[in-house]
């Protein structure tokens, strides 16, 4: 919900300042409407349905996956498309659990920060579509807050739509939310392209939030022509900071590594990561291509056990993402890509 608008209306009532706490804790439990907090009295109940939307945003569209993976097409109140995925892992939660505020099994959810995206990546659906604007911090919590009205959840990336160090502001807001719903920020991960005054801020912070970087290729050219924002901000200073951020927090950093045939799946790009990357610093995460109706094509499941040979190897830790929501295109902006829904003209 708009927790500014919320707290505007409880102000202009006159109501105490406990009001607000008692709304987002029921919220953050995963309430579905005023009417389940049994605790605000009646007519207070009436107001806010009234004049405070239960949610910032409108589902436009969900589609579910036959491995359980849940991806969600909302709106904003000004018509901003913004996409979010509930990805579960291991055993389905059970009635019992549910009950107990607690799951079987990992449940994960990947949420945008903006609506489209200013950096056009080529492999990436998101980069296809206008920008739209910065989400606000309601506008990212009401994503995850839909995901847990379903069931219990406990970790959290942004890595949906848009680049979440160019809206940090809202961004380490929501995370500071996120704990009520049930999402510590250790289980928490910031994905960037390298947009290095975020990550600098991120690493000056005090929550002990994960960093992943969206590196894509080991040498500065080649990830140019992957990601033109390596124009602004070079490989060797995006590595420069992660470097400082390890050595801050002693948390690792995640290499998020997308894997395109004929691109940046060979011998000599997997050799050339090796050396570029202190194994003490960083875990590299694989990741399956999913098409998104762009020039590339994903890597063969042989390409990518063979690059991740030779990354461990050299002493690097890597591990291949399953692949989740494929047949409901989960990739980052493939709905509204494909339903047209990027922005208002």
């Amino acid at each position: 919900m708009d927790l500014k608008l919320l707290d505007e209306t409880l102000a202009a009532r006159g109501e105490p300042a406990f009001r607000a706490a008692q709304v987002w804790e029921w919220t953050a439990r995963g309430a579905s409407s005023y009417e389940e907090m049994t605790n605000l009295p009646a007519d207070l109940r009436a107001v806010l349905a009234e004049h405070v939307p239960f949610s910032s945003l409108t589902l436009e569209h969900e589609a579910h996956a036959k491995d359980g993976t849940i991806k969600a097409l909302f709106s904003t109140q000004d018509g901003r498309a913004v996409e979010a995925v509930l990805m579960r892992y291991g055993a389905p939660t059970d009635q019992r659990a549910q009950r107990d505020g607690r799951s079987v099994g990992r449940r994960s959810l990947c949420v945008s920060s903006q609506s489209g995206c200013p950096l056009t990546c080529t492999f990436c659906a998101t980069g296809t579509m206008k920008f739209g604007r910065n989400l606000t911090a309601s506008e990212i919590l009401d994503q995850a807050l839909h995901f847990r009205r379903i069931e219990p959840v406990d970790h959290c990336v942004f890595m949906g739509m848009g680049e979440p160090m160019m809206n940090l502001d809202h961004v380490l807001a929501a995370c500071e939310r996120l704990p009520s719903i049930g999402i510590t920020n250790r289980r928490t991960a910031i994905s960037t392209v390298g947009w290095i005054p975020g990550i600098e801020r991120l690493t000056a912070s005090d929550l002990p939030i994960r960093l992943a970087l969206s590196l894509h290729a080991p040498d500065g050219a080649l990830r140019s022509q992957i990601m033109p924002v390596n124009e602004r901000y070079p490989l060797a200073d995006v590595l420069r900071a992660c470097r400082d951020f390890y050595e801050k927090k002693r948390r690792m950093v995640f290499i998020e590594y997308v894997m395109l045939a004929g691109v940046n799946d060979g011998y000599a790009q997997a050799l050339a990561l090796a050396e570029l990357l202190e194994p003490w610093i960083y875990k590299v995460n694989l990741i399956p291509y999913n098409p998104t109706d762009s020039i590339y094509d994903g890597s063969s499941r042989g390409a990518i056990d063979a690059f991740r040979d030779v990354l461990e190897q050299h002493g690097i830790s890597a591990t291949v993402r399953l692949t989740r929501g494929r047949d409901i295109d989960a990739a980052c902006g493939q709905l509204a890509a494909r339903a047209g829904a990027a922005s208002p003209t």
